[in-house]
Order: structure tokens, then sequence, then C-alpha cells
């Protein structure tokens, strides 16, 4: 190699050395003046709240972001992306009071595309609420999943009669009620004089659409996630900002949500089991949910021919119709039936049925789920001209009709002149614990209605009855398909030779709800009625009574 060569590469290398140690320099020089000498930069924090808030995991990754964003001094404001149906109650309850601490010492902006139940509740920490248009905005509500029925062991044993369930079953909606409460309280607090909705008009669970909310005080604007942006940055202050989407140390890119051991359930597939599954029963939800979500799946129960007492006199409860009331909602019905020396057999072919009612004082119906054949209306038509009593009862709730809805129990009233109404009554002013759970005071003098001052039905539907009428709910009570107030009856009674009984409630006959008010007095007025029905001697003779 001649020498002229090697003292060319001996420059070149020379060369890039000086430039890797210029270049080592302005770096160290550039890191100095970024940490020493250069302004700090401002950001504006955004924290994305995604999908229902279902597990203590999902929370702790909201409130680790809102932490986050409390503590960083780079992190002047914060926006709030809400896409959210809500969640658990207390889970919703935490990342609420988190931001609620948050606003103390940073402006705090929400942007909402959709904020329902608890969504909302999370929304009305913020400073000022931007919404679209078109968004989903309020309600404000709870979902209660009450609790269970203890079945006790001999071998696990608990220390007190609600240490396994925690609740009262009786009492329960009035804790549902209290926890409304804070969310309503919440929201007075948090949208003060810009809210022109009445507490009461809250507490109705309405949904808004984003517009509707603006006028309403619900929300402040309608805008975009820009607009909440640069909102955020003018409340703290500053001009020259950056917008960053606040992530949790080591989550990278994934998006801001809890991990489940398989896939998070989407809203579209929560159910009140899915509900149980998470959390068990009692548990309390600020959530939005689709009608068809909420009802639980009634499991099938088993149904059988029973026999109870001992009596010369029969009644037969019809359950040849696949119907809902079992004994279970009965017993204490029967028990009161027996005690008066009546046998009360449950039956479940209708050929059985229809040779027994010649000898019998009373048919039960209740909630049945198959119509009635023209022929077997018929012969219990017979059945009560000849001076049997007929008792209809019929429950709205889920577990008493399912999806059969009106049509079995009317297929057999409509022949005595009574229609059962679809929806159910409520009444927000004046109820038992919970909105559906009706008070009636105004009753006809009957021996139906002996002695009542007051009695609690829980959810019931009313009655179509032309004169039958012999209860009705207060004025001011509501049905929920017709969406206006009336003077509802609840409870009909029609004397054509027998007697025919309907009463709109299943639930007012079994414990604990049969002791509520003058409840149990209904009962035993019922029994009495069919106690003192003529027997089979003057059934035959068709002797018209009193």
């Amino acid at each position: 190699m001649s020498s002229g060569t090697r003292t060319r590469r001996e420059k070149i290398l020379i060369a890039a050395i000086i430039v890797v140690a210029i270049a080592n320099v302005c770096l160290a020089g550039y890191l100095y003046y970024e940490r020493y000498v250069a302004p700090e930069k401002n950001l504006v924090g955004i924290i994305s709240i995604e999908g229902a808030i279902l597990s203590p995991e999902d929370a702790k990754l909201y409130i680790r972001l809102v932490d986050r964003a409390l503590k960083n001094d780079t992190v002047k404001a914060v926006v709030i992306k809400i896409d959210s149906p809500g969640g658990r109650a207390d889970l919703i309850e935490q990342i609420y009071l988190d931001v609620l601490k948050l606003k103390e010492s940073k402006p705090v902006v929400a942007s909402v595309t959709q904020a329902l139940s608890g969504g909302y509740y999370i929304a009305v920490a913020a400073d000022y609420i931007y919404v679209a248009p078109s968004s989903f905005i309020g309600s404000v509500g709870v979902i209660g999943i009450m609790p269970p029925t203890l079945i006790p062991s001999e071998i696990v044993i608990e220390s007190g009669p609600y240490k396994a369930t925690g609740f009262s079953k009786l009492l329960f909606p009035f804790n549902l009620s209290r926890v409304l409460d804070n969310f309503v309280a919440a929201v007075v607090k948090g949208r003060g004089e810009r809210l022109k909705v009445r507490p009461d008009e809250l507490r109705k669970g309405l949904i808004y659409l984003g517009v509707e909310a603006v006028k309403l005080g619900l929300a402040d604007e309608v805008g975009s996630l820009q607009e909440a942006i640069e909102k955020a940055a003018e409340e703290a202050g500053i001009k020259e900002y950056e917008a960053v989407e606040l992530k949790v140390a080591g989550e990278g890119s994934q998006s801001v949500r809890a991990m489940y051991p398989g896939e998070k359930p989407r809203l579209s597939n929560l159910t009140v089991d899915v509900l149980s599954r998470l959390q068990p029963p009692p548990s309390l939800w600020y959530l939005y949910m689709s009608s068809h979500s909420i009802s639980p799946v009634a499991g099938d129960r088993e149904i059988e021919s029973q026999e109870f007492g001992e009596g010369e006199r029969l009644v037969l409860v019809d359950m040849t119709h696949g119907n809902k009331a079992l004994v279970w909602e009965l017993d204490v019905l029967i028990a009161e039936l027996a005690r008066r020396n009546l046998t009360v057999r449950f039956v479940t072919e209708w050929e059985e049925l229809e040779s027994s009612l010649k000898n019998a004082t009373c048919l039960i119906v209740a909630s049945p789920s198959v119509p009635y054949m023209p022929e077997e209306g018929e012969k219990i038509e017979e059945f009560v001209r000849k001076g049997g009593v007929l008792l209809l009862l019929y429950d709205p709730a889920y577990e008493y009709q399912g999806k059969q809805l009106f049509g079995p129990i009317n297929s057999l009233s409509a022949g005595f002149g009574l229609t059962f109404a679809k929806g159910y009554l409520y009444n927000e002013e004046h109820s038992y614990g919970l909105y559906r759970h009706i008070y009636v005071r105004d009753f006809a003098e009957t021996p139906l209605t002996r002695n009542l001052t007051a009695i609690v039905l829980f959810t019931a539907t009313h009655i179509r009855s032309p004169g039958a009428g012999v209860a009705w709910a207060p004025p001011d009570t509501y049905s929920s398909a017709a969406e206006k107030p009336g003077n509802y009856t609840v409870i009909a009674m029609r004397e054509l030779n027998g007697t025919v009984i309907a009463v709109g409630d299943v639930t007012f006959l079994k414990e604990p709800y049969c002791y509520v008010e003058d409840n149990y007095q209904l009962l035993l007025n019922i029994v009495s009625i069919v106690s003192e029905a003529p027997g089979r001697e003057l059934a035959q003779t068709g002797e018209a009574r009193d």
C-alpha cells in the first residue's frame, strides 16, 4: 500500500472522529438545554374512558391515569373522553371522586360521545362538558340485583340472618333509592345553576340527545374533541401546548381498558345473568342496559300435582296453562285456606281439572302463560254461574309473565268482562321504596276490601273492568304503557251467582310482602270469601247468593 493511500485513510478516520465528537457535544448540549434551560413543555392530557366499567381492573386503570395526570406537573389540564354506558356503582363512584380531586388542581373538561348512567356520573365531575349533537346523555339511575334467598346448611353456618344475603329483600329497594339520591346529588352539584332539569325529572332515567342535553344544562356545548382540548388549555391559561393521550407505564400502544381472561363483555351481550357472574347479588350498577337485557332468565320451575290440607271442601289451583305462580308464591294463602278446613289441590292435567270443578268451591288461576281455549273458558264460566269462586291473579313482572304478555290471562278473564292492561303502574311521589311499589288507599265497601286502609302492590298492572272496580291506585299513579296518570283499578270483583275476583299483582300474597300495610288483611278477606262460598249442594241447585 502506498504512503499516499494510507495518508488519505488516516485523514478520513480523523475527520469521522471529529464529526462524532462534535455530534456528541451537540447532543449533550441539547439535552442540557432541554433539561436545565428550555422552558417546561405544557401538556393537555387526554384520558379515554371506553365501554362498560365492569371490574375493579377497569376502574384501577382509569384511577391510575387520573393519578398520573394529578402528579405530573407538565400536565396542565385534562380532557376526559367518555364513551361509556356506566358500570358497577362503587367503581363508578371511585372514578368520580378521583376526578373531583383532580379538578381541585387542574381544569377538567369532558368530551362525550356517549355518557349514560355511570358514564354521565363521571362526566358531571368535569368543569365543562362537550357533546356531539346526537350523543346519548343521561339515564340517571341505578339497576339493583336483589339479594338471593338463603337455603341454609347445617355444615356451613352463618352468624346472622343477613350474613349470607347482605340485605333484606323487603328493604333493598330503599337502599336502591338512597344510591339514586347520591347520583342525583352529584348531578346537581356538578352542574349547579346551569341545570334546568328538576331532580324528580332526573330520577326518571331519561336519555337525552346531545343538543337537548345542552338546552337542559346537562351539558355545556356541542363541540369536538379538539374544541374540548382548546377549552382545557384556555382554562389552564396556556397558549403553547401539546395534547397527549395518557397511558399507564408499560401499556404501550394498547387501548385504555382492563384486560380480561377472554373477551371483555360487550354492551350488546350484557344481561343480568352476566352482571351476576361479575358480581354475585346483591349488587348495584350505574349502568344503561336495554330493556330486554334487564329481565333475568327465568329458570324452569318444576310443576307437579300437589295437595294441601284434608278439608271437605276443595280449592283447585290451575297449573294446566303454564302458570308461573307456584306453591312458593301461594304458600301463605294455602296455609290460611287449610286453616279453614279447605283442601288446596294443584292440578296439571286439564281433564282432571275439568272433572274436579263440579266438586270445587274455588278455582285459582295465577299468571298463565298458555291461552285458554274457548271450550275451557266455557267450563270455567259455568263453574262460576253455579256459585264457584274464581280468583284471577296476574303480575306484569317478568318472572310471572315471561314473553307471553297479557294474552293468556285475558283469554279467560275477558269472558267475565275483565281485562288486564299492558304495562305496569308506578308512582314517583308516593311509593314503597321503589317507584313501581304503589300504595292503594281508595276502596269500595265490599267484603273483599273490608278493614283495608292501605295496601302495597309490588309491580302491578291495572284492570279494565267497567263497574267492577273495588280498589284504585291514587290519581297521580302512572301506567308505563299509557304514560299518563289515572285512577287505575287494581282489584276488581264481579258477582255472577258465583264470584270473580281479579287482582293485578301476585307478589303481595307471598312473604315478606304480605306483611306490609294491610296486605295480610286483604289475603284474609280473599280466604273468607272462598271459605264462605256455597258448598256443593248449593252449587248444584244454582241458587243465587246475596
